[in-house]
């Protein structure tokens, strides 16, 4: 079991190095197609949006796929489009790829987690399915920074894609070799898996994630650029900062899981909430330095990943009954917050400048502390408990699926 485990968290492992490379090495990537930094945050948005809105799709279409054919055909396709990525000629072909990319990681990564979920018996169930989201959250600490030091160190960031390619071909063979025949799932009609949408305790909070992410994410779309005082134009110190920021994330979302089960989920929501905002209003004195930016991206990362814990929480003691429905959703909100923040950030680049989307963000971030305390006003009405039928940290590591 442990051995397809492991199989399952580095092909979880490539796609979110996928997800977060990008924003290290955007400048490069936009001055080499011809765009500037603000047009070049689309390779963002077509990658996320992608995963975010056909990831549920995917998984009702492709119910009756064995789960090897469809693991097998999802790594090549992320592989097939983050190759094309890295050889492209112009802006628009880039902007189709990161999309097939984005569809090839829908198809993989709700999958691993249901699989991790079937492999285990079910006293056992909670680490196995913690130990394939391992991945993402290695993603964040190792991937991101690896991927934007290779292409510092390489001086061409279509090395850095090269790479991603890389992993998601090693983590392909693996699985053919590796994994053995898993049994589908129960058949969930997409319908079933988006009724959760027409509840409005689950709608206010899924728009809290939004706007949270939104906020955040018009920051890191740009961070080569907004720290760009701290490192001194170095891509390898950039590197260093995402890996602070990376193993402040995983941090934040272990640690996160206690406190709620001590504290409750509204009080690390709207703390975490809080900090964040103070952070974000700070960065454009924050991010000048080298001291302070590492400050600032440790509660960042802290903050920002520390919210998912008690915000999965809050959702599934609204709902419980759709637990998994609920999960799925929240992780395609947020990835639909990450697709919408370099839109919203480029406007900003234009008025403000690229060392005060900080501020910008702090706004949307504000907005969400006033939207998840009328989600938390919604479930109170409807005499909802507080307390969750599942660990609140392997719900976490879903929710970032």
């Amino acid at each position: 079991m442990y051995r397809s485990l492991l199989v399952l968290t580095a092909a979880l492992f490539a796609i979110g190095t996928d997800s977060f490379v990008i924003a290290g090495i955007l400048p490069d990537a936009g001055h080499s197609l011809g765009v500037g930094i603000g047009t070049a945050g689309w390779l963002i948005t077509a990658y996320a949006f992608t995963y975010a809105i056909l990831g549920p799709v995917m998984a009702a279409l492709a119910m009756r796929w064995p789960r090897r054919t469809l693991f097998l055909t999802g790594l090549g396709i992320f592989i097939v489009g983050n190759l094309l990525t890295a050889f492209v000629p112009n802006f628009g072909i880039a902007l189709f790829a990161r999309a097939l990319a984005g569809l090839g990681g829908s198809m993989v990564t709700p999958t691993a987690i249901a699989a991790a979920a079937a492999l285990a018996p079910p006293e056992r169930r909670g680490r196995a399915i913690s130990t394939v989201m391992a991945g993402l959250s290695a993603a964040t600490a190792l991937g991101a920074p690896i991927g934007t030091a290779i292409g510092s160190l390489t001086g061409d960031w279509r090395i850095t894609m090269v790479f991603v390619s890389a992993l998601g071909a090693v983590a392909a063979l693996a699985i053919a070799l590796l994994l053995p025949k898993i049994p589908n799932p129960p058949l969930v009609p997409l319908r079933t898996r988006l009724a959760p949408l027409g509840d409005r305790r689950v709608g206010m909070g899924l728009l809290t994630t939004l706007l949270l992410f939104t906020g955040l994410y018009i920051v890191y779309s740009y961070i080569a650029d907004g720290l760009d005082r701290a490192t001194g134009g170095s891509g390898t110190t950039l590197a260093i900062l995402l890996f602070v920021w990376g193993v402040a994330s995983t941090i934040g979302t272990l640690g996160s899981g206690h406190l709620v089960d001590r504290l409750g989920a509204r009080r690390i929501i709207n703390t975490a909430l809080v900090v964040l905002a103070i952070d974000f209003v700070l960065m454009p004195w924050s991010s000048a330095h080298i001291g302070t930016a590492v400050v600032a991206l440790i509660i960042w990362g802290l903050c920002g990943w520390g919210f998912i814990t008690p915000q999965t929480h809050r959702l599934i003691g609204a709902m419980p009954a759709a637990a998994p429905m609920l999960t799925g959703l929240h992780s395609a909100t947020l990835y639909v917050g990450v697709s919408i923040a370099p839109v919203v950030g480029q406007g900003a680049l234009n008025w403000a400048g690229v060392h005060w989307l900080g501020p910008i963000g702090a706004t949307l971030i504000v907005l969400a502390f006033g939207a998840a305390e009328i989600t938390h006003l919604i479930i109170r009405r409807h005499h909802q408990p507080a307390a969750e039928p599942a660990p609140a940290t392997v719900t976490a590591r879903v929710a970032r699926s």
